[in-house]
């Protein structure tokens, strides 16, 4: 088993043991690369690299309108800074899905408020019932006051343009 694939099972099985203790294991590090806009590196005090998804949120990706504009906004609230995730789930690329938190700020919620995010209803029911409405009153806020992605009228989620570019 390569050390990358032995690291992911030891984060899994720390997850799901700590989950069972309660609702969310918490990682620390500093966040040493952005992917997008919803894609972080996390490097911990062990120096492992740990693959952050933002929980709650889907960013226009790279090749989208607005897909460069809101990984700059996510380096600038979180690249270079120590960082607090609270995860308790693996996706299946092993990534870790969990919010981010900058001295006490949700860096998820703040993407949506800045119009870098859509709050991806398909997996609200993951979050607590506070985040979910938060994340919702984020997404239209920033839709009323166009802001990011919203100053173009139709802004097609990257949920459609990922499924659109594998047919």
């Amino acid at each position: 088993m390569r050390t990358n694939d032995f690291n992911r099972v030891l984060v899994f099985i720390a997850l799901a043991v700590l989950s069972t203790a309660s609702n969310a294991d918490t990682l620390t590090g500093r966040v040493v690369g952005i992917a997008d806009g919803d894609t972080l590196t996390l490097l911990d005090a062990t120096n492992t690299q740990y693959k952050i998804r933002l929980s709650g949120i889907d960013s226009p990706e790279k090749g989208q309108p607005f897909g460069q504009a809101c990984k700059k906004s996510l380096s600038d609230l979180a690249y270079d800074r120590v960082v607090a995730v609270e995860s308790n789930k693996l996706d299946r690329y092993g990534r870790v899905i969990g919010k981010v938190l900058v001295n006490g700020q949700d860096v998820n919620l703040e993407q949506v408020r800045r119009g870098c995010g859509w709050h991806y209803k398909k997996y609200q029911n993951e979050q607590t019932l506070d985040d979910r409405l938060s994340y919702n009153a984020a997404e239209e806020s920033a839709k009323v006051g166009r802001g990011g992605l919203w100053t173009d009228l139709e802004p097609m989620p990257p949920w459609d343009w990922r499924k659109a570019r594998r047919k």
